[in-house]
């Protein structure tokens, strides 16, 4: 069964998921719908599209992954549908799907499906990507001759990894854009200089020592055994990560 995954840095308060998830609904009833992640970085496609690319691979082949994280709505900014390895990705044209594309072994984006109806100027995630992603979650498809090249949703200039704070979870754990595998086993992560050494898991450190380990997702994250990692080391989203 097609599944519709929700990736914005909405929140779950206020209105804005709940309006979003029921033009889902009305135009692929039945369709389950999952919030992937509700807070992505706010404002920052950059660190949110390494992020989502990191959390792609455990959704099942044939999702379709709405993406909103939109600082530029209701501007000359492209949309984009992009069909990534089996998956299907639908929201504006920012970048927020570039790593998604550039780690595909098969991709293809063409412009979203045309609105159903009015278009709101500050809520393209409810009426024009909402139901661009219903459509397809249907099954409807674009026409090939409307496929675009992918330089459209590239940005060349945005590294393979990202040596950056992308996501702080409830805890206060940091994940960074870099992905683990990319690291030496004895490679440490600096955080406004201040080292950190890789470990396992938490229990294989002291409490309150902080190390880095590799996330169930692949990426680099910097933790305090039962602290947070944020307060300690005075870190925040977008900060930048030494490796050494």
């Amino acid at each position: 069964m097609t599944l519709i995954a929700v990736f914005t840095d909405f929140g779950l308060e206020g209105p804005y998921t709940g309006q979003m998830k029921a033009a889902l609904h009305a135009g692929a009833p039945g369709v389950p719908i999952i919030d992937l992640c509700a807070d992505a970085p706010m404002f920052d496609p950059m660190a949110s599209a390494y992020l989502l690319a990191a959390l792609v691979p455990a959704l099942p082949v044939g999702t379709v992954v709405l993406g909103v994280v939109d600082p530029g709505v209701g501007s000359e900014r492209g949309t984009v549908m992009l069909e990534a390895d089996g998956r299907w990705f639908v929201g504006p044209d920012n970048g927020l799907f570039a790593m998604v594309s550039r780690r595909a072994a098969s991709a293809q984006a063409t412009e979203t499906f045309g609105p159903p109806g009015p278009v709101s100027a500050s809520f393209h995630g409810r009426d024009l990507f909402a139901p661009a992603a219903a459509r397809l979650a249907r099954g409807d498809r674009p026409d090939d001759a409307d496929a675009r090249p992918l330089q459209t949703i590239d940005r060349s200039d945005w590294p393979d990894d990202l040596d950056r704070v992308v996501y702080i979870d409830r805890y206060g754990n940091v994940m960074t854009g870099r992905r683990a595998s990319t690291l030496a086993p004895d490679a440490e992560l600096l955080a406004h200089g201040r080292p950190a050494r890789r470990a396992r898991t938490f229990s294989d450190v002291p409490v309150g020592q902080a190390f880095w380990y590799e996330n169930a997702n692949g990426l680099a994250e910097i933790a305090v055994n039962q602290g947070r990692a944020d307060s300690a080391l005075g870190l925040r989203i977008g900060i930048c990560i030494g490796v050494r």
